[in-house]
């Protein structure tokens, strides 16, 4: 990987990590429906223009099922759910839970698309999900004034996640990657614009609730997404995956720093957990290659 690509994938992590701490500092005021909206129109604002100067508006017309289907679950639900996850726990734990999409991605890849599984990746799936249930039993509480339905918003939201991609990756696979962001962007607006006029707040969000909601939308969303689908053409999608070991990094130092959340030994070690999970069951980690690499000749 060149330097100007580890430059951009840093970047996009850095953006990705912002992006729940702009959610966290806007939610309340906004609300969720309504800031998830602004997040998607935002982007679509920036996004289709760009198509448009490619030529490749058409591809939105003859690809708009597929296209509304992936705006739902990798965009509209995911977001709505991240944002009323907000309400009630840091931005540094959504980001930790939202480490564990690779993990829905490839289970559901092996039951629905009939992916290999080897040993390893199975043993990843196994750590993976283990540290999710590991940190969300211990942050979750269904009491009253509880965390527990942020923490079950944050795993449906992955496990949208985990789903677009398996749909992305057999319904348009051939489809341009700014036609899919542009596409899918324009589709979760549509679908989150009425709820957003029925929930829209009374009391006027302030300058600083528009600021994160803008920087939300077309930082951490449209150009996001144009740094994530550079990489994929410059590194390969195997690369690029790697920006999720380096979100959680960022999300709970612009907390920290930001915001004064705490970082404790529970969130500390979870993340350990279920990253190595991860670059276990995606394949990142390969302990067969590493075998041969340092095997003597």
């Amino acid at each position: 990987m060149k330097a100007s690509d580890l430059a951009e994938l840093i970047a996009l992590a850095a953006l990705w990590g912002a992006s729940f701490l702009f959610t966290r500092m806007a939610a309340a005021d906004f609300g969720p429906a309504v800031l998830a909206a602004v997040r998607v129109a935002g982007a679509t604002m920036l996004l289709l223009p760009l198509l448009r100067l490619r030529g490749q508006t058409g591809l939105l017309a003859r690809h708009w099922k597929p296209l509304f289907i992936v705006g739902l679950l990798n965009s509209a639900l995911p977001f709505l759910c991240f944002s009323y996850a907000a309400l009630s726990i840091s931005a540094g734990l959504s980001s930790i839970f939202n480490a564990s999409s690779p993990l829905w991605g490839a289970l559901i890849a092996w039951l629905w698309l009939k992916d290999r599984l080897t040993g390893a990746r199975v043993v990843g799936l196994l750590i993976g999900f283990a540290g999710v249930a590991w940190l969300a039993w211990d942050k979750a509480s269904f009491k009253s004034g509880g965390s527990g339905w942020a923490v079950v918003a944050c795993l449906a939201a992955t496990f949208c996640y985990g789903l677009a991609a398996n749909f992305t990756k057999r319904h348009l696979g051939q489809v341009p990657a700014l036609a899919v962001a542009a596409g899918s962007q324009m589709a979760a607006a549509g679908v989150l614009c009425v709820p957003a006029l029925f929930a829209w707040p009374a009391a006027h969000p302030t300058h600083m609730d528009w600021l994160a909601a803008a920087l939300l939308a077309f930082a951490c969303t449209g150009v996001a997404y144009l740094l994530y689908f550079r990489l994929i053409a410059n590194v390969g999608p195997a690369n690029a995956i790697t920006v999720t070991f380096l979100i959680p990094v960022f999300a709970v130092a612009w907390g920290w720093l930001i915001l004064g959340e705490a970082i404790t030994p529970a969130m500390a070690a979870g993340c350990g957990v279920i990253l190595f999970g991860t670059s276990l069951a995606t394949g990142i980690v390969n302990p067969q290659a590493l075998r041969r690499r340092t095997a003597p000749p």
